[in-house]
């Protein structure tokens, strides 16, 4: 090993002499015990990768000497132990490796060199849709629809396990890539080629930051940078800051881990933690389980941090235990923590590291929340709710408001459903979903829902029967208990049978509405309501019809779909009245702490773990059936509308093409704030009426087959037309949303593709114009590979979220910034303009370069390639024609 700092290798057990670990404690630094504990992770994988070549020796003291180093923007390799991938993300990732491998063998290098050298588990999970709920086979028929529709993906997917190494898939049916993550994955301490270090992980899905809540560092990146991590490449980021974040107190009776993490995520919108770690610390974490941990970790996107570190204590090894962990591991894994310093006592302040800044949370002051109507950051107390909802109303189009003249603030629409008339409004109920990860994973929150729902129907209470309810656990242990519990038949009689195992509704997959609720919200234009425990909640993200959406608690959301409305005071009115004319109000039948917490202690044991997870591989038996091919090649089969061979490697050879400037370039869209990557590549269904709809009926498809913009991320010719296909886009060039843009040369209003295909054929280059946090939301490399396949060759906006901004540098897209106090409103900007963008020969990170207009006009921007890699990454054309030189040369 050529590793500087081997002399302090050592056994971890004298009686085993080949199970060693780097002794961080031997390094005699006194610096070392004041890092935080999210840095000692980073320190400790620099010490062990420390090659003199992807790791320096330098590399390592910048990192021992964080609390100096941290203000100065230096640049740090990070090679994690995993990466970890979902289907939506995986697809295009496998694709990229089997076009990878096609263009090593077109330049003479040897393809099976693409191959992921650091282990990869791909979770099927963001598939399924809530095509059938309510019915006592909704969860059979929503899994056999989503095997009729991706049937292709899935084989494609099998052929990539058989095909390359270090790739295991998880099938569908399995459960929801976080939770499947924090419940079986994780190791939290990795025993790998006769070392023992700390677990950590890179993911294709901006949650992975779930994990952290267990002690695991880990974070989301684009898919083309975990493509790199796959092939044995480090990230090389900044060295970032650290916020502690302590928590004080005990939470109130009535108060649920969601409330909690809305309530952390408005405030450190406010503190601002882009591009930091949040370290929590303090009594108050002793308070939380795993589970609530990892709930406020999952949503670290929404508040805007890297990662949110919880480090490990005796309750994380009490979590591997109850998991169904092997007891000797754990074990072994708390004498490791301990012998490198990383083991955490949250009661112990003299433990507490230096920190760049300290906030705090008395969790006694939360109260019961939800958060909406469009952003996850916009929390309202549920004693606010009626009154909130109906200020957003009248107020100016915008992330709170709806633009809906007064005199119609109270319009009804009448419509029939199965033979009933029944009344929608202003803030009707029309979905109400138990989703995702960020609260399914947590036994507290379900089982409160399942208590909730108990009470709820033994009062008399019902759910109207038009809004479309559903239940989609996380693993296949979430039933179980709430099965053994009792609670299920309860939780089904109010409408919320399980309809599927993944994601769904959270990311999109929210199925269809009955018509005659569609028909009676588009008469009345109503701001009809979704209300879901998911992490996101942007507007077009949840359902097309739905264009208020609430974040809140599982048990709430049973509340708010049995009240029919968010307009309502759970303190001053009735959920619903009884058979009996009883009035029955929400504090008559929620849950206290004590009472779910009895529950969980009897019902959630390591038992159910082991029995779930010991055939997660196995158990799928329409995957077991599935025939895939064993060729080390893939065969792109040129009917198919779901994989196709990228053309990111056309014409692609060894020597590099020095950066040219960018002459006379047109604006294809100008944006405002606050565009996320739902925006730029949406997820969701493909409207009938576009470009993506156009290509797919001209292949023979019916729009019943055409599935998801997700599901297709395996096909460029579908991606390239879902790109800035949101229905909800807000372009500045047109007066009404969607996604149409000008074609300048001829004036004409056109789909943002058609318009893009125009300027390719005339030859103009494009840049997009936005304004602050572009790219906000999900890691998703098409929001990125879209606008390249688009022509965009430079965004233009005051500010990024960190992981789009990696795409873009990934895939040779220059993200371009204002100067400090300067946008398009300052310097005049109306996106009219043409504007050629100097690059000079001689690159440096985040320099300043010219633009010039046509105009006559001239300014500055910041050039966002924040490191030498990336300038390397640049000049190659992306990271993946990088990837591909270096392995065919």
């Amino acid at each position: 090993m050529n590793n500087p700092f081997v002399p302090i290798v050592e056994p971890l057990d004298p009686k085993q002499p080949l199970k060693k670990f780097f002794n961080l404690s031997k390094l005699e630094d006194a610096r070392y015990a004041r890092l935080p504990f999210s840095i000692r992770i980073l320190l400790e994988a620099a010490i062990r990768n420390c090659d003199e070549f992807l790791v320096k020796k330098g590399d390592v003291e910048n990192i021992l000497n964080w609390k100096v180093m941290q203000h100065k923007n230096v640049e740090v390799p990070f090679k994690p132990a995993r990466v970890i991938l979902q289907d939506f993300t995986g697809v295009p990732a496998v694709v990229d490796f089997a076009a990878m491998r096609d263009a090593v063998k077109k330049l003479g290098g040897d393809p099976e060199k693409i191959n992921p050298i650091c282990p990869a588990d791909l979770v099927i999970d963001h598939s399924i849709q809530v095509d059938f709920n309510r019915q006592p086979d909704s969860l059979q028929k929503n899994q056999e629809l989503e095997f009729e529709r991706n049937k292709e993906r899935f084989e494609f997917l099998k052929w990539g396990s058989q095909a390359f190494k270090n790739l295991r898939i998880i099938p569908p049916g399995s459960g929801i890539i976080h939770q499947v993550n924090l419940e079986y994955l994780a190791r939290v301490v990795m025993d790998q080629d006769g070392y023992y270090y700390p677990d950590s992980v890179v993911g294709t899905d901006s949650h992975t930051t779930m994990i952290d809540g267990l002690g695991v560092l880990g974070w989301g990146v684009g898919g083309i940078e975990a493509e790199a991590v796959m092939l044995g490449q480090p990230i090389s980021m900044v060295l970032p800051e650290v916020v502690g974040y302590k928590l004080v107190g005990n939470p109130q009776s009535l108060v649920t881990s969601t409330d909690i993490v809305l309530t952390i995520t408005k405030h450190l919108r406010q503190v601002g933690v882009v591009g930091k770690f949040v370290e929590f610390f303090g009594p108050g974490v002793a308070q939380l389980s795993i589970a609530d941990r990892a709930t406020i970790a999952n949503m670290c996107p929404e508040y805007g941090a890297t990662a949110a570190y919880f480090p490990v204590d005796d309750i994380s090894i009490g979590y591997l235990i109850q998991t169904g962990r092997d007891k000797e591991k754990v074990m072994c894994t708390k004498r490791y923590l301990e012998a490198v310093g990383m083991l955490r006592d949250f009661m112990n302040s003299s433990q507490d590291p230096d920190f760049t800044q300290v906030v705090e949370l008395d969790l006694h002051t939360v109260v019961p929340c939800c958060s909406g109507p469009k952003r996850p950051q916009d929390k309202v107390a549920v004693s606010d709710m009626q009154k909130d909802f109906e200020t957003c109303l009248g107020a100016k189009q915008g992330f709170k408001g709806f633009q809906i003249v007064p005199d119609r603030h109270n319009s009804t629409v009448k419509f029939n459903f199965e033979g009933h008339d029944f009344e929608l409004a202003h803030g009707s109920v029309v979905i109400a979903a138990i989703t995702s990860c960020t609260n399914t994973s947590n036994p507290s929150v379900m089982l409160g829902a399942g208590l909730l729902a108990k009470k709820a129907v033994e009062a008399g209470l019902t759910v109207k029967p038009y809004i479309k309810t559903s239940l989609s656990p996380g693993s296949g242990v979430v039933t179980y208990y709430l099965r053994e519990s009792g609670v299920m038949r309860y939780l089904s009689q109010l409408g919320f049978d399980v309809v599927g195992y993944g994601c769904m509704t959270c990311i999109g997959n929210s199925g269809p509405l009955p018509e005659s609720v569609v028909e009676a919200i588009t008469q009345g234009d109503l701001v009809a309501v979704g209300v879901l425990s998911g992490n996101r909640n942007f507007e077009g993200r949840v359902h097309p019809n739905t264009r208020a959406n609430y974040l809140a608690s599982p048990p709430l959301v049973i509340a708010y779909a049995i009240a029919g409305t968010v307009r309502i005071d759970f303190e001053k009115e009735p959920l619903g009245i009884n058979a009996s004319g009883k009035k029955i109000f929400l504090k008559d039948i929620w849950p206290t702490r004590n009472e779910i917490q009895a529950v969980e202690r009897q019902f959630v044991i390591p038992g159910m773990f082991k029995e779930v997870y010991e055939k997660i591989e196995t158990v799928n038996k329409a995957w077991n059936a599935l025939d895939a091919p064993s060729d080390k090649l893939y065969t792109w089969n040129p009917k198919s509308t779901y994989i196709k061979s990228p053309p990111f490697f056309d014409g692609l050879t060894l020597a590099l093409q020095t950066p040219k400037t960018i002459e006379g370039a047109y604006v294809l869209l100008s944006f405002g704030d606050s565009v996320t990557t739902d925006h730029i590549s949406p997820a969701g269904n493909i409207a009938r009426n576009s470009p993506a709809a156009r290509y797919l009926t001209s292949r023979g498809l019916t729009p019943r087959e055409f599935n998801s913009y997700g599901s297709r991320r395996g096909n460029d010719a579908v991606m390239a037309r879902g790109t800035f296909a949101n229905i909800r886009l807000v372009n500045k060039f047109v007066d009404k949303q969607g996604p149409q843009t000008i074609h300048f040369p001829s004036g004409e209003t056109l789909d943002v593709f058609d318009a893009a295909e125009r300027y390719k054929q005339a030859g103009y280059p494009l840049i997009v114009l936005a304004g602050k946090e572009y790219g906000a939301g999900s890691s998703r490399d098409w929001a990125a590979k879209g606008p390249f396949l688009l022509g965009v060759k430079a965004v233009l906006a005051e500010s990024y979220e960190r992981i789009h901004r990696s795409n873009l540098v990934g895939m040779g897209v220059i993200p371009l910034q204002y100067l400090p106090g300067e946008d398009a409103g300052t310097l005049g900007l109306t996106g009219r303009e043409r504007y050629t963008i100097i690059i000079p020969e001689n690159l440096k990170p985040q320099m300043n370069v010219q633009i010039k207009l046509d105009t006559g006009k001239i300014f500055n921007a910041i050039m966002r390639f924040d490191t030498d890699v990336e300038l390397t990454y640049f000049h190659n054309g992306g990271i993946l024609n990088y990837m591909v030189r270096k392995m065919a040369s």
